[in-house]
């Protein structure tokens, strides 16, 4: 029985496939070259640990259906924010004590470096636990940028994605639709004014402040220009395990891999999920000859 099977879907990134990485990349319509991989971390990288999240929303007093992170966000004041944030952290650091590497973890990332492929982190966890993980299974083995917590808009936003594919140089020309600009600078002053436009709109109403004392971007893309460089993710692969990276990964418009396990496997059959693997280093035959 084979280990992995393909879930493509009908949307614009099924009309092709990544070059097989055996052999030297020839362009052709049918094939495109891996531009780099980026990773999910928590029930990806390392094994789930979703107790986390019930412990975080019982310190927070808040629902199951209520989002963690937009929950600290909408708080009234950065006050609040960063106490209820510590509050999750706290939870985070005990639990990384806990960390369990993936099944076939080290044996695809050596293949990745021997390979050359380029690998970044895009997580809704915050910095420690992913050093944490990083130096205890992957000492040696470079991840960069690495998107975390301090990013925003998280996932399912794809815009970390999209950071990761600018800093790689991927680029491409906007029709004028809704991306991230090619200029890191260019972006946080769009972002700037769409924030001050929202605060005049809603005048006499209390926004939602970020721990920057800004408001809350709320988890769209920016417009941009017809011809206008912008961040190009379909090169990319996303790996995850959950509706957010999937979701992510999709809006990016890169390709995504969904690690199943028995909490996730109703994902497998979602329409952002390309292809579905048990094991991290399934990844190796699909990327060895072309079958994604």
């Amino acid at each position: 029985m084979r280990r992995f099977w393909a879930m493509m879907q009908s949307a614009p990134t099924a009309s092709w496939r990544f070059a097989p990485l055996s052999r030297p990349y020839t362009p052709s319509p049918q094939t495109r070259k891996l531009e780099g991989i980026v990773f999910d971390v928590d029930g990806t990288l390392c094994k789930p640990q979703t107790y986390m999240f019930a412990e975080m929303r019982a310190a927070l007093g808040i629902s199951k259906g209520t989002d963690i992170l937009e929950h600290v966000y909408s708080l009234p004041t950065a006050e609040a924010q960063h106490r209820a944030m510590e509050q999750i952290r706290d939870i985070e650091r005990r639990a990384m004590l806990e960390q369990v590497a993936q099944p076939g973890l080290q044996r695809l990332m050596a293949y990745l470096d021997a390979r050359g492929v380029r690998k970044g982190i895009c997580t809704r966890n915050f910095d420690t636990p992913v050093n944490n993980l990083l130096s205890k299974f992957l000492a040696g083995s470079v991840f960069a940028p690495i998107v975390t917590r301090d990013f925003r808009p998280p996932k399912p936003d794809p815009a970390g994605i999209l950071h990761i594919a600018r800093s790689w140089g991927l680029l491409r020309r906007s029709a004028g639709e809704t991306g991230v600009p090619a200029d890191a600078q260019e972006e946080e002053d769009r972002r700037r004014q769409r924030r001050r436009r929202r605060r005049s709109s809603s005048a006499g109403e209390e926004g939602s402040a970020g721990q920057d004392g800004e408001e809350a971007d709320g988890g769209d893309l920016l417009q941009t220009e017809a011809g206008e460089e912008v961040a190009d993710a379909s090169g990319l692969i996303m790996v995850g395990d959950s509706i957010d990276d999937i979701t992510a990964g999709r809006r990016a418009g890169a390709k995504t891999v969904l690690l199943v396990n028995d909490a996730n496997r109703h994902l497998a059959d979602h329409e952002h999920t390309d292809l579905v693997i048990s094991r991290l280093d399934e990844l190796i035959d699909v990327l060895e000859n072309g079958l994604l």
